[in-house]
């Protein structure tokens, strides 16, 4: 009797951005290459554009001087998030859009 593992059927994503298996064409080894570059800087400038948000909306909750300044920050973020398609232009709208009523 032959036993045959199908675990190669299975379609689960793996839980790294890690590539498993290199794939044997040229241009898809530079596609996966390209796209892992692509993922690095993304992710950064989205980090980037989370962490001014939530620096101005801790400077709100605790009532600091420089709002205005880490508001302008906040919304340049979202602004180059959105001109990169990062987010949705219509999400920054509605992020800026909380973002000010937060300052007021």
């Amino acid at each position: 009797m032959i036993t045959v593992e199908l675990h190669w059927l299975t379609s689960v994503k793996p839980k790294s951005s890690e590539v498993k298996q290199m794939p044997n064409i040229e241009s898809a080894i530079k596609r996966v290459r390209t796209s892992a570059n692509a993922n690095a800087k993304n992710s950064s400038q989205t980090n980037a554009m989370r962490t001014a948000i939530k620096k101005f909306e801790e400077a709100v909750a605790a009532g600091a001087d420089n709002v205005d300044a880490l508001y302008n920050e906040a919304v340049k973020a979202v602004d180059m998030a959105a001109t990169k398609g990062l987010i949705h232009k219509n999400k920054a709208n509605r992020d800026k859009i909380r973002l000010s009523k937060l300052a007021k």
